[in-house]
Order: structure tokens, then sequence, then C-alpha cells
């Protein structure tokens, strides 16, 4: 029950000496000048979907939230603890990113759980009640592609809940204010982790096209 998980523990020792016991001043500027990423990045929790790797990052260039599904909820009142909100609003007010990256995937299983319940909320579960906020996602595909195949029904949520997340980031009048003034750029893109494709959304073709 107390075992150490001994591959973190030996990747932490190669990181170190990578980072600190070879003159590297990486971490010692990070320390000395702050933080100053460009963007933030939402992605989702999977194991296999970090922003870091697949964007093959620095420490220090992204600001990342990773939440089920990469879901960004609608701004509503203070009730309650609201961590990706808070975590929105730091990205935007104290380190004045440019950039807000909503990178979701294929095989989610958070919209997997969405899709195959038809986004009835299960009281017992914090997970159900979480993917509520792409419902109109979920809803979307199926009114409009009855006949697609499940796998295709997925994929098709997976990027409309990208969608979403953008809609919802613009009911924050701190978001809004500066997209609409030019000093902020909301992105979203899709990373295909079976076929090591990254997509983004064109907003004039209406689409996800590769990057």
């Amino acid at each position: 029950m107390n075992s150490i998980p001994h591959n973190l523990v030996e990747g932490f020792q190669r990181f170190r000496e990578r980072h600190f016991e070879r003159n590297d001043s990486l971490y010692q500027q990070l320390v000395k000048e702050g933080q100053t990423p460009k963007t933030l990045v939402i992605s989702c929790c999977d194991s296999r979907v970090d922003p870091a790797l697949v964007l093959d990052c620095a420490p220090g260039d992204l600001f990342v939230i990773r939440n089920v599904a990469n879901l960004v909820p609608p701004s509503e009142d203070r009730a309650g603890h609201h961590g990706t909100t808070a975590a929105i609003e730091y990205a935007i007010r104290i380190l004045v990113v440019e950039h807000i990256i909503v990178l979701g995937h294929a095989h989610c299983g958070g919209i997997n759980t969405l899709v195959k319940t038809g986004g009835v909320s299960n009281p017992d579960s914090y997970m159900a009640d979480w993917m509520c906020l792409a419902e109109s996602a979920r809803a979307s595909v199926m009114a409009e592609m009855p006949d697609a195949s499940l796998e295709e029904k997925l994929h098709a949520c997976e990027q409309r809940a990208i969608l979403v997340s953008l809609k919802n980031l613009m009911t924050f009048s701190w978001v809004r204010e500066r997209v609409e003034g030019g000093t902020l750029t909301l992105h979203g893109w899709y990373f295909d982790i079976e076929h090591g494709q990254l997509l983004r959304f064109d907003p004039a073709a209406d689409r996800f096209e590769a990057l």
C-alpha cells in the first residue's frame, strides 16, 4: 500500500541530473524572472495527451489546465469552487497570455461516457455531471448524424465539444474584451492520437483541418 512508484523516482533523478547538475540555467532563469508563458492550453486529463510532450515544449512555455474532456464551464455565479475558471482568470489577468488553445483529442473517455449515457447526468457521479457541459455537442451530433457509426459520432462529438469550450470562454468579460481588442486569440485544436495528426478548427471553413 505504501510502496513507492520507483519508475517515477528514477525519472525525477534523470530530470534533476539534466536540469540541475549540468549547469542548465533554465530553471534558475524561471525562478529569477518568473514564468512568462504566452499560451494557455486547456487539455484533457488523459495520460496519453500531455500538451508539453505533444507540442514538444520546454518548461515555462505553456500554462496548462487539464480536466476531463478539456471543458470550459460558462461564466456563472461564484458559489462553489471553480478550479478551471480560476486558472483561466490567472492566465488572462496575471500572466496576460496571448493565445488560448483548447486541445481536444481522439478516444476521449469523457466524451465516450457522455455519448453512451445519452447526456443524462448521474447525481452519484461527478464525471457524469461535469460532462453535461458538453451536452449541446452530443445533442447536435445525434440530431445531424443519426445513421453514423458510434466511432464517427464519438469523433464528431469530441470536436464539437472543443467548440463548446471556445464559446464558453467568450462568456467571460475579461476574455471577450481582450479577444475583441485583438490582444488574445482563441484556438480549437484536435489531436488524433491514433494517426499522429494535429487538426485546427477553421472558422471560415467551419471545419477542422490538418496543421
